[in-house]
């Protein structure tokens, strides 16, 4: 049974009604294609307006035996149930089979968060010697400054910075805009490479190709094209080697650290919450992974009867 005209109407359903980000789009798809190839493997030829809640039920079995762990199949269920909500809003089922579907249950473990020194020392091993000195020097100063998802900074546009308000406009999941503060230090670097090594990788390669398609991007490699995501964690894991860190960090890491510095130094969660650009405060408490002392002076601190 062919599902691409159902798969391509919930791509675009994702796309336009849910304002969804590519990388949400791609997953979403991929899990879908996960139970199109459980069928082919079952040889179930059914449409997805005959899946049975007992057909889904078998999928997530099968998938369970491969070992996968609870949080990717809890993210496939999600898929899966995303998908035939759609397709009961665009009355192709009638009945939702997945709509009691259980996910299992998933530990949130915090991942490594980095102190004040460390990032100093990630920084300080950045050699501003070479091209790409300055360039990688203000990427970690703005992950940090920002507390920015790693798609947002490699979108980041020079439009969309205002150095005069202090502020950056982010483009965060599903499109959504927020305004992020920009720190004084990350601002300074910023106004150091683009106008200097940004311009001068600008004025290289304009002899060679116009790039039009990348001209109002922050950060930009040698070539003049937007940098990927997979340059920033390349970038950072060598840094992590130069200094011997062997804590197991990702661009992610920055975003955690800043939130659990701004959390540590007295903000307030609800700003947290706003600069991270979460829809709920439950997921910024995930990011505040907070040290049993700071709790305890919180306590001592602010308790009427401490």
């Amino acid at each position: 049974m062919n599902w691409d005209k159902y798969i391509r109407g919930f791509i675009t359903y994702l796309k336009i009604e849910k304002s969804l980000s590519i990388n949400s789009v791609e997953a979403y798809t991929r899990d879908i294609r996960k139970l199109v190839f459980f069928l082919d493997e079952s040889k179930l030829d059914l449409s997805p307006d005959n899946i049975k809640k007992t057909h889904l039920n078998d999928f997530i079995a099968s998938i369970n035996k491969k070992g996968i762990n609870a949080k990717s199949q809890a993210r496939i269920i999600s898929g899966i149930k995303a998908f035939y909500k759609y397709l009961l809003l665009e009355d192709i089922i009638n009945v939702n089979p997945a709509e009691l579907l259980e996910s299992p249950k998933t530990s949130r473990l915090l991942p490594d968060t980095l102190s004040i020194e460390e990032i100093n020392q990630l920084i300080e091993a950045i050699d501003l010697s070479k091209p790409e000195g300055q360039r990688n020097r203000t990427i970690l100063e703005t992950l940090y400054s920002c507390g920015l998802r790693v798609s947002e900074l490699v979108n980041l546009k020079l439009s969309n910075i205002f150095f005069s308000e202090g502020f950056v406009k982010i483009v965060g999941k599903g499109n959504k805009e927020r305004l992020a503060p920009i720190g004084s230090i990350a601002m300074k670097q910023l106004k150091i490479y683009i106008n200097t090594d940004r311009q001068s990788t600008l004025n290289r390669i304009s002899k060679i190709v116009n790039r039009k398609s990348s001209e109002d991007i922050v950060f930009l490699n040698r070539r003049g094209n937007k940098l990927t995501r997979v340059m920033i964690f390349t970038i950072i894991k060598q840094l992590c080697q130069k200094i011997g860190l062997k804590k197991k960090i990702s661009p992610h890491t920055f975003r955690h650290s800043f939130a659990t510095h701004l959390i540590e130094g007295g903000a307030d969660l609800r700003a947290v919450q706003e600069m991270l650009g979460h829809e709920s405060i439950t997921t910024t408490e995930i990011y505040t992974h907070i040290n049993k002392e700071y709790l305890r002076e919180t306590i001592l601190q602010f308790h009427p009867r401490a």
